[in-house]
């Protein structure tokens, strides 16, 4: 019983480190892809339509790991 609970614990652990990693990835690509600063675009000109479709990159991303984890 213990062992299977320390299995599950360290799976999550590593799944979710997985997930954080693709999603830091994830922000680089999309940060060098873009022709402007993505920073300055959201955090000075406050960019609502920017925040929101990296919103949903995230989201979609999201949807996609945890159905390859499940």
């Amino acid at each position: 019983m213990a062992d299977q609970l320390l299995n599950n614990v360290v799976q999550s652990l590593l799944f979710a480190f997985i997930g954080v990693v693709v999603f830091a990835i994830t922000f680089f690509v999309i940060v060098k892809v873009m022709p402007f600063s993505v920073r300055k675009e959201i955090e000075e000109d406050q960019n609502t339509a920017l925040g929101i479709m990296l919103g949903c990159v995230f989201l979609g991303l999201s949807i996609i790991i945890a159905a390859a984890i499940h």
